[in-house]
């Protein structure tokens, strides 16, 4: 009796160690997209809250890979054109094919802005954008 339990906890544990080694072996590693990438994006919406200047941007990638490395970067001028400050968006896994996501730009406020501009790149390329009317969040999944 005393063996049986053992093989049976044995057993438990072998599996309990496997477990995680099979989901791995699942996952396959997809090559991330090279070249230059299109974008829809909603009109960005810029804000003022506090003595922040916040700007929240809808983006969908129309890529045929994931997006690795992707980022937006805004930059702040004043009436000469000098820069006067920024923020800078990155996500932190691939940004797969077809998938939606909230970019949120927090830059503080000086007296002085007067215009900004906006860049979205990848690690392997450029991005195209084309203005869309509107883009829909994915739900949250509990």
């Amino acid at each position: 009796m005393k063996r049986l339990s053992q093989r049976l906890i044995a057993a438990v544990v072998v599996g309990l160690v496997a477990l995680p080694a099979v989901a791995a072996a699942q996952r396959k590693l997809i090559a991330p997209f090279r070249g230059d990438a299109e974008v829809e994006i909603t009109k960005p919406n810029t804000r003022l809250v506090g003595n922040e200047v916040i700007t929240t941007i809808l983006v969908k990638s129309n890529a045929s890979g994931p997006l690795a490395g992707f980022r937006v970067e805004e930059n702040w001028y004043d009436r000469a054109g000098t820069p006067v400050g920024g923020d800078t968006y990155r996500h932190p896994r691939p940004l797969p094919p077809n998938t939606v996501i909230e970019v949120t730009l927090r830059t503080p406020r000086r007296p002085n802005m007067q215009s900004n501009q906006y860049q979205f790149l990848h690690a392997n390329g450029n991005i195209k954008t084309k203005i869309v009317p509107k883009l829909e969040l994915p739900k949250e999944q509990d």
